[in-house]
């Protein structure tokens, strides 16, 4: 069993587009009409690039609840893996990126949460 696909419920996908690659750096991998809205997908220019973040519209409204219910509760949905958490939380914080929370260390690892302008909290963390 591979993880090749993940979700990430956004309330605008091109909005979600511009914000994915050109403030964090993923690479647009698919961009496949389909009706409404579009089956796109980045990747990690770090990672191997089978390994696809769906920026998935949350247009049903049980997803919109969830989303809802997440961010309301402060809980990240999903974690990014950095080299660097103090270095890339000074790179985002620089381009404008909200932080809910900043660098902190949490047992074996270093992470802060920022605010994806798409209706998400996303953890970035470092393991030492």
């Amino acid at each position: 069993m591979q993880l090749k696909l993940m979700s990430v419920m956004v309330d605008d996908q091109r909005k979600a587009e511009k914000f994915y690659t050109e403030i964090l750096g993923f690479v647009k991998k698919k961009d496949i009409p389909m009706g409404e809205f579009s089956f796109l997908t980045v990747v990690s220019p770090e990672g191997p690039d089978d390994v696809e973040l769906l920026l998935e519209p949350n247009a049903h409204p049980a997803a919109q609840v969830f989303q809802k219910a997440m961010r309301e509760s402060g809980i990240p949905l999903a974690a990014f893996a950095v080299k660097d958490t103090q270095k890339e939380y000074d790179r985002l914080a620089g381009l404008g990126v909200e932080f809910k929370e900043k660098p902190k260390v949490t047992g074996p690892t270093i992470l802060a949460v920022f605010d994806d302008t798409c209706g998400n909290y996303i953890q970035i963390f470092q393991v030492p």
